[in-house]
């Protein structure tokens, strides 16, 4: 009787660890979830100035409703996306102390520099979306068949165009957080990396027509460009952490 309440004890102990592990992860989870809520609440305070921040990249459009509570569902998307992206860096911070007391030390400093560096990354993106790849997509569409046709866009159509663009860009841009994990795992080595250059060009030209919501070469284009060379300052980054030791165990 007292080796089975032994075993039981034993088991036990070894049960315990693990709830608390997943209490822990449900209330990290739960406190990201209020906080996405919060940053829901409060972009759809702001929803009007948000369409009309967007809608102020092309003053020269007119907007139109083509169906009955086209811009209530497009105004509810626009607040998803608005909460989703303010919420990514608190729900990476939270991620990160779920896991930070597990890891060693050599991980951690692989997993804390690779975190801040990919919320900069997908921020980088975003910007890189609204500054470069957004005013050219609309150019082109605006000046395409000018002459022939006056420009009046569906409103969810164009606000799905932006949001899509920004979120895809800035996920694009996450390829040297790939690859230096790659690196880092001894899965590809850098001279491995060089070598399939060719195959990353290809790569990034799909990408580039993958991502890119609307059909117009110039966006896509710029996009291919931006994730080839993307690629390249992946190898730089893992070429500058093997140089240094910038990763101690």
């Amino acid at each position: 009787m007292n080796s089975l309440n032994k075993v039981n004890s034993s088991i036990d102990e070894k049960k315990m660890p693990l709830v608390d592990h997943i209490s822990e992860l449900r209330s990290r989870l739960l406190a990201s979830l209020v906080v996405l809520i919060i940053n829901g609440i409060i972009s759809s305070i702001f929803i009007k100035q948000i369409v009309i921040f967007f809608q102020n990249l092309v003053p020269q459009v007119k907007f139109l409703q083509l169906a009955p509570g086209e811009y209530f569902f497009s105004s509810l998307k626009i607040i998803l996306y608005a909460a989703i992206l303010a919420t990514i860096p608190f729900f990476i911070y939270q991620i990160i102390l779920f896991i930070l007391p597990g890891l060693t030390k050599k991980e951690k400093n692989i997993i804390l520099p690779l975190a801040i560096m990919s919320i900069i990354l997908f921020a980088i993106g975003v910007l890189f979306a609204y500054f470069t790849l957004i005013p050219a997509a609309l150019n082109f569409f605006l000046n395409y068949g000018s002459d022939l046709v006056e420009p009046i866009w569906s409103l969810d159509q164009y606000l799905d165009f932006i949001t899509v663009l920004l979120l895809s860009t800035g996920v694009a841009f996450q390829v040297p957080i790939v690859q230096v994990l790659l690196g880092l795992f001894n899965i590809l080595k850098i001279n491995q990396m060089l070598k399939l250059w060719r195959y990353v060009l290809l790569f990034s030209t799909i990408i580039g027509a993958i991502l890119t919501p609307s059909v117009d070469p110039i966006t896509q284009i710029l996009l291919s460009t931006a994730v080839f060379g993307l690629y390249f300052f992946g190898i730089l980054i893992l070429h500058l952490i093997n140089q240094f030791n910038l990763i101690s165990s």
